[in-house]
């Protein structure tokens, strides 16, 4: 049995890059930052950032060039994957990132951050591609996103925009 899950909750870096492929499909790409803080032997307070490469693709790449910007709190799900490539000054490049297939807006209405806290769903679950409204118990909006099961295409890493 394998996993690959990745789970982070942190701010975004910049506001989403939402593109189009040749094939029509779209896709958005933005960095969320996350931040470790610690004592250090001494008590000193200490901290470490990282940044994380996210891309989400159709309904959810959508969802998030609508609704997030810079400095929104979001949580990501999705799965670890590295593309590998070789750039115009023939020296062999990768990059990991997380391919996100769920994500949780986690300001609240009020902070002009984004307009509203919801749960977005990339799931293969739902065919006609629809949107899915319920109450959580707090009382903010999950949206659920189904991908359709007529998508069920590959996407190749040649088509990617960028």
């Amino acid at each position: 049995m394998n996993l690959n899950k990745a789970m982070i909750i942190g701010n975004l870096t910049r506001d989403p890059e939402v593109k189009n492929t040749p094939s029509g499909q779209m896709v958005a790409t933005f960095s969320v930052a996350t931040n470790q803080i610690w004592s250090d032997q001494s008590g000193q307070r200490q901290e470490r950032v990282e940044y994380h490469n996210i891309v989400v693709w159709r309904k959810l790449a959508e969802i998030c060039g609508q609704y997030l910007r810079k400095g929104s709190k979001v949580y990501v799900e999705g799965r670890l994957q590295t593309r590998e490539w070789t750039g115009q000054d023939n020296i062999k490049r990768n990059r990991t990132e997380i391919i996100g297939d769920n994500l949780i807006m986690l300001d609240r209405a009020n902070s002009g951050a984004a307009p509203m806290g919801g749960n977005f769903n990339q799931s293969n679950q739902d065919s006609n591609n629809s949107y899915i409204n319920n109450t959580s118990s707090n009382h903010e909006p999950i949206i659920d996103i189904g991908s359709g099961a007529n998508e069920e295409e590959e996407i190749k890493v040649e088509n990617i925009p960028f």
